[in-house]
């Protein structure tokens, strides 16, 4: 059992920062990627960032040298820090990890409940 929990969402308004954390807690034998998604309503599911475990980064072109996505290895925990907000990042964030589990040594992908963002004045 692998599970996923995101914290840091809420109200800010336009121009402001956030940090999102998500942990990943478990029978985890090794995480090959975590990474952020949102869905705006009535929009579909869309990449934000991603990080290996080697640390390599790609960002959505629309988030790019605003938002920051980070790691800590050995907490298992993915960061995303969030700068200049605007209300066209409101959206439900979620948290994403391609994993091996420990028990049946498998390569499984889990998701997050969700942390609700919303940019507005």
């Amino acid at each position: 059992q692998v599970q996923l929990v995101e914290s840091g969402g809420g109200l800010v308004q336009p121009g402001g920062s956030l940090r999102l954390s998500c942990a990943a807690s478990g029978s985890i034998f090794s995480i090959n990627a975590m990474g952020w998604y949102r869905q705006a309503p009535g929009k579909q599911r869309e990449l934000v960032a991603t990080i290996t475990s080697g640390g390599s980064t790609n960002y959505a072109g629309s988030v790019k040298g605003r938002f920051t996505i980070s790691r800590a290895n050995a907490k298992n925990t993915v960061y995303l820090q969030m700068n200049s907000l605007n209300p066209e990042d409101t959206a439900v964030y979620y948290c994403h990890a391609a994993l091996t589990t420990a028990v049946t040594i498998t390569r499984s992908s889990y998701w997050g409940q969700g942390t609700q963002v919303t940019v507005s004045s």
